[in-house]
């Protein structure tokens, strides 16, 4: 079974409070593209693309709707973009996107989490590669292909894992590869997105190890401030 089925799974299992703080990070990335632009995803493209981000996370509507009326009410919240990068259990590499009020609080908050379960902060981002990632069920990867290809959008590759395709490009060609792929009628994504993506994924040592770093992705994805959690493990 493939990493994108493994991420679905992990996404229909998710805990009350994993949810909470996914609703919280979608609530933030709307409220902030809503105040830098139109309420109307249909013209707002940064809005839209929050949308579609977490469409496949089973984010309710009225997440966006209040974030996006907090947005028009005129009361400006900062929030602060932070990148903290760590070595976890048995090598693993970890990187951790924030977007916080109390930047200090936030880096307190995922430092401690991290250490907890054997990690420590260390340089890790050049095991990584950021790309546009869109995956989507069907299984036409030949035809996906062919027609970002000839729609000349810079296209890294382009994979079948089971009932879905999963299109890697580059982060400039983001926008371009969704206009070509809603030419193919797709419109409804698993992921939709810029990440990070490491360059290999590893296998954890034993079971032990495997459900210790995932305690610890669960507990970075439990903090609110925490926007994106990446990392290079098969789980």
């Amino acid at each position: 079974m493939g990493r994108h089925h493994e991420v679905r799974a992990a996404a229909m299992a998710r805990t009350g409070k994993i949810k909470s703080a996914l609703y919280a990070r979608a609530s933030r990335e709307a409220y902030l593209a809503a105040r830098t632009g139109s309420p109307d995803p249909k013209t707002n493209l940064a809005l839209r693309a929050v949308y579609e981000k977490y469409r496949g996370k089973s984010v309710p509507r009225d997440v966006f709707d209040r974030a996006i009326k907090k947005a028009q009410g005129g009361d400006a919240e900062v929030f602060i973009p932070g990148r903290y990068e760590f070595f976890g259990p048995a090598g693993s590499y970890i990187i951790v996107d924030t977007l916080t009020d109390n930047p200090n609080r936030a880096l307190v908050e995922v430092k401690t989490n991290v250490v907890r379960k054997g990690g420590h902060l260390g340089s890790v981002a050049f095991n990584f590669e950021e790309k546009g990632v869109l995956v989507f069920k069907g299984n036409n990867r030949d035809e996906v292909e062919e027609a970002l290809i000839l729609g000349d959008v810079d296209v890294l590759s382009v994979e079948q894992d089971e009932d879905l395709v999963v299109v890697y490009v580059a982060p400039s060609a983001f926008a371009k590869a969704k206009e070509v792929l809603e030419g193919l009628g797709i419109t409804e994504y698993e992921e939709a997105e810029i990440q990070m993506v490491p360059n290999e994924y590893i296998d954890l040592p034993d079971e032990e190890t495997k459900t210790r770093f995932q305690e610890l992705i669960d507990a970075l994805d439990e903090l609110e401030d925490v926007q994106n959690v990446y990392h290079n493990v098969n789980l």
